[in-house]
């Protein structure tokens, strides 16, 4: 059977535009100054709220240094204390959509945040966030074994103690050198996949892959800011966990709300976005028929 010739130079079933990869933008310091700003204006916007999706975190950093004080693993209170910059990024799910509402001038409540868990690329965020956990359990191994390598299984008794070995000995030289290198590899590689993976995923429902492509994309064209940011963020958490964690209230949706402004910074917005499609309406069922209505082969319509 003979086909009928495309016009031009279409291309059969041709993609739209709004497929195409993400435009990356080329960014400078000051765009990161500008994304703190903006993060810090979302932030006194809803600060309430941002403290609700986030005191979980000081919380358990208390918890944690408590646990590792109590069962004598001094030397993993840092490896666990740095290991939040790798959860960072997808903790801060809730913040980038209280972010995106704001600039929509659409409301931002606790409660919109949660809106984020019915996004089309949930699922694609939720896969992230297992790589970046699995990449966090990966370092607390890494820090514990590079640590056995340095003073053997011997425990430490107390906090002077610890202080000591780490502070005035050539192991606890070899041990900060050598701990602070590979965490900084594992540092850059949560920054090279995430660093505007999870607002793009929000913003545009791309797929995983295509959103840790991006992410690396727009660090290969803007590696200096890329490294003044990680480095930034750094700093913020180390200065965020040193007053017992408190000060991750603040530091944590300050980085979330400024991360969505430096996504918006980098990528060029979408000429064409994508609509969320709509969830059908789930059909209301009474109290009375519960469990069966737990079970999709007893249900019978009813007309």
């Amino acid at each position: 059977m003979a086909t009928t010739p495309y016009p031009g130079n279409a291309t059969p079933l041709a993609q739209p535009a709004q497929d195409a990869a993400p435009i990356i933008r080329s960014i400078g310091l000051s765009d990161l100054h500008q994304a703190l700003r903006l993060g810090w204006e979302d932030f006194k916007a809803v600060p309430s709220h941002a403290i609700i999706l986030c005191v979980i975190y000081p919380v358990l950093g208390l918890v944690l240094a408590r646990t590792v004080l109590g069962y004598s693993v001094l030397p993993l209170l840092f490896p666990l204390a740095a290991g939040f910059a790798l959860l960072g990024p997808f903790a801060a799910l809730g913040l980038y959509e209280l972010s995106r509402r704001r600039e929509r001038a659409e409301k931002a409540s606790a409660w919109d945040a949660v809106e984020v868990l019915r996004s089309p690329s949930f699922g694609a965020m939720l896969g992230l966030g297992t790589l970046l956990l699995a990449l966090f359990v990966v370092w607390v191994a890494t820090a514990q074994a590079i640590y056995v390598a340095a003073f053997g299984y011997e425990a430490a008794a107390e906090i002077p103690d610890f202080a000591r070995r780490v502070l005035t000995t050539p192991q606890g030289w070899w041990l900060i050198v050598v701990g602070c290198g590979v965490g900084f590899l594992f540092a850059v590689v949560a920054l090279c996949v995430s660093v505007v993976s999870f607002p793009l995923m929000l913003d545009r429902h791309a797929g995983l892959g295509d959103a840790m492509v991006t992410s690396l994309r727009v660090v290969a064209r803007n590696p200096v800011p890329m490294a003044a940011w990680g480095l930034i963020v750094a700093v913020l958490l180390v200065a965020g966990s040193l007053p017992f964690f408190l000060g991750l209230t603040v530091v944590i949706p300050l980085l979330g709300h400024a991360t969505w402004h430096l996504y918006r910074e980098a990528i060029a917005p979408d000429p064409n976005p994508r609509p969320i499609p709509l969830r059908p309406a789930r059909e209301r069922r009474s109290a009375v028929d519960f469990p069966a209505n737990l079970f999709p082969w007893g249900r019978k319509d009813r007309t």
